[in-house]
């Protein structure tokens, strides 16, 4: 059973940072690009980042470009969300998200999702 279990997330204010990370059970991790998505309240899910099964390539929304940065370990199997320069408007319920081979920008092309960490910027 494949399992994507995130951490990290928390209480910050505006300007400061957080590290998400993402633990995948997949035997095959390094097969996998992964991807980070995002929730707010009353919103669609939206894409922020991925990245390629060899860390090679990296993808990322414009609203975070220069401030977020996605990588992996494929030894830990284990994908990172470094955040910087928070702003309230990240505020949102963080997944990630993996699917074999490519990486994609929309919810529906990831086959496993974890169940969310919440990160929360004040103001």
């Amino acid at each position: 059973q494949v399992q994507l279990v995130e951490s990290g997330g928390g209480l910050v204010q505006a300007g400061g940072s957080l590290r998400l990370s993402c633990a995948a059970s997949l035997r095959t991790f390094s097969r996998y690009a992964m991807g980070w998505f995002r929730q707010a309240p009353g919103k669609e899910r939206e894409f922020v980042a991925t990245i390629s099964w060899s860390g090679g390539t990296t993808y990322y929304t414009d609203s975070v470009k220069g401030r977020f940065t996605i990588s992996r370990d494929n030894a830990k199997n284990t994908v990172y969300l470094q955040m910087n320069s928070l702003k309230p408007e990240d505020t949102a319920v963080y997944y990630c998200a993996a699917r074999e081979k490519f990486i994609a920008t929309l919810p529906l092309e990831y086959d496993y999702w974890g169940q969310g960490t919440q990160v929360t910027v004040s103001s």
